[in-house]
């Protein structure tokens, strides 16, 4: 659902509606239970900054909505640039502390972290809901990712740092809003776990309250984290060119990542970034179309909101017919609604497949490129029907966007060679293996891709040709857990790789003429 591009205020549910808030999970509530779990960390109306060790009520706050439904939650009290480094000299000492600590005593502090994570899953979860709108089978996976991935590390630690010694500086770490728990988190511990003193910033767009708790509860076992909120642009003198830092951890969008990929090539720094790439699927000489149909909905999981998402097909012309018999009937099952909206206070959570966006202004972004791109010839296929959502009666729904299937988007959209981040499918015909790849490496390097063909062999002689560092054979690929390694190609990767024992290579040190796996600015190195 589109918001409105005009004065008159926020899009609102109407009609008769029926249904309510599940019981117990209002904002109100979480917060109430947040200042009872961490009253160290959460005063009054607002979050803390976490740095020397100690809570911090510095920093402003700055106002914040939920995309369920637009109503007040806690903002992010962002710090000036003089404090942040104040707070990453702070780390350092930390770090220098740490980083002598016996692998025995670390492993018991992240453990003990790990237990406190698992006994608040579900107030975790909650919050994850209301700051950045995911369903609440996606917000208890993300804690539950991120639990679980910590402990393999926990039981495996040893033959994976034998030989190695922590980073002279402590990992900065800035990431996006949309996997708090299972990408931030569990990178802070694995580092952590692996030696280093850690800084985290909160990402600007969402997830303030549930990292605060987070951190909360690892700082309450000695981990040495520090969380910090503010503006890219004020903070990035401290997060990633201050002397102190060790090594930058970055997820987020190209343009961003370009800035810190300059700087850390500057300096000579450590770093893992993890930028954006348009995946595809390719559909080339297919039959298997109850798969397909099979798998759609699942590729709209938190509205495509993902760096592992797959928001563009590149179909065989030839079987477009086929390919739409299969995928329409597929997107038009789709749920989206507000995720606590349930028909009695006492019903289980409503199983959907989205919510909202992370915000309206992303909503009005997606709806005005969707509009633009028709405008200049893109074809409709599909569009979600907003009466078919589930809303609470009056409610704000200006963060909602229903899914939407566009053919063949103009080179002129940003639809054509970028990643939407939202529930926007697109699709390119081809005729020719040539064209097949040349449409599934339209933006220079992907994280994930997958080619669907009948043919096992016409697998294994194009699949090495396109460009993402995962490629499925007619089935998702995705960022992956525990063992499994992860990068990218082109622009969507710069520096080291991660995933497995590469995480804890890529924080810490081994011998002096080390080549770590991962695409750097003087080499590229497969795992």
């Amino acid at each position: 659902m589109a918001p409105d591009s005009g004065a008159s205020g926020p899009r609102r549910a109407s009609g008769p509606r029926t249904l309510t808030l599940k019981a117990g999970t209002s904002w109100s509530e979480a917060w109430r239970r947040c200042l009872a779990v961490a009253p160290e960390a959460f005063r009054d109306d607002r979050v803390l900054n976490l740095w020397q060790a100690g809570w911090r009520a510095d920093g402003r706050p700055l106002p914040a909505t939920s995309p369920v439904d637009g109503s007040p939650i806690a903002g992010a009290p962002r710090l000036d640039r003089d404090t942040a480094r104040q707070a990453v000299r702070a780390s350092l000492d930390q770090h220098r502390a740490w980083r002598h600590v016996p692998l025995d005593e670390r492993r018991a502090r992240v453990a003990a972290t790990l237990d406190a994570l698992a006994e608040h899953r579900e107030l975790l979860a909650l919050l994850l809901v209301w700051e950045i709108g995911k369903p609440w089978r996606l917000a208890q996976a993300d804690v539950d990712r991120a639990v679980d991935g910590v402990r393999w590390y926990v039981d495996g630690i040893e033959p994976m740092i034998a030989g190695r010694v922590p980073l002279e500086g402590p990992v900065s770490n800035i990431a996006s809003w949309n996997y708090p728990m299972s990408v931030l988190v569990h990178a802070l511990l694995v580092q952590a776990l692996a030696g280093n003193a850690v800084v985290a910033k909160t990402p600007t767009d969402g997830g303030v309250a549930c990292l605060t708790l987070a951190c909360a509860l690892a700082a309450r076992e000695g981990v040495p984290v520090t969380l910090v909120s503010g503006g890219g642009g004020e903070l990035s003198e401290a997060l990633v060119r201050a002397p102190e830092i060790g090594c930058v951890s970055f997820v987020g969008g190209r343009d961003t990542g370009a800035a810190v990929a300059t700087a850390v090539a500057d300096l000579g720094k450590r770093h893992i970034l993890e930028q954006e790439g348009l995946n595809t699927w390719g559909i080339w000489n297919h039959s298997d179309w109850d798969a397909l149909t099979a798998v759609v909905p699942k590729l709209f999981d938190y509205g495509k909101q993902r760096c592992t998402a797959y928001p563009r097909f590149v179909v065989q012309r030839e079987l477009f017919d086929a390919f739409l018999a299969a995928y329409l009937p597929a997107v038009r099952t789709l749920r989206v609604g507000h995720p606590l909206a349930v028909d009695r206070p006492d019903d289980p959570f409503p199983a959907l497949d989205f919510g909202p966006v992370i915000n309206a202004a992303k909503a009005k972004e997606l709806t005005d490129q969707v509009a633009e791109a028709v405008d200049r010839g893109a074809i409709p296929l599909h569009r979600g029907n907003p009466a078919d959502a589930r809303f609470l009666p009056g409610q704000d729904t200006s963060a909602y966007v229903q899914p939407v299937t566009l053919l063949n988007p103009p080179p002129s959209s940003p639809l054509h060679h970028a990643e939407p981040f939202g529930p926007v499918d697109t699709i390119v015909l081809v005729d020719t293996e040539a064209e097949l790849l040349a449409a599934m490496n339209a933006s220079n390097g992907a994280l994930v891709a997958t080619l669907a063909t009948d043919d096992r062999a016409t697998y294994d002689r194009l699949a090495p040709q396109i460009r993402a560092f995962k490629v499925g054979h007619g089935k998702p690929r995705s960022r992956g857990d525990r063992d499994e390694l992860f990068g990218g190609f082109g622009a969507s990767w710069r520096g080291a790789f991660v995933g497995g024992e590469l995480l804890v290579r890529a924080v810490t040190q081994g011998p002096a003429d080390e080549r770590l796996p991962g695409n750097f600015p003087d080499h590229h190195l497969m795992p």
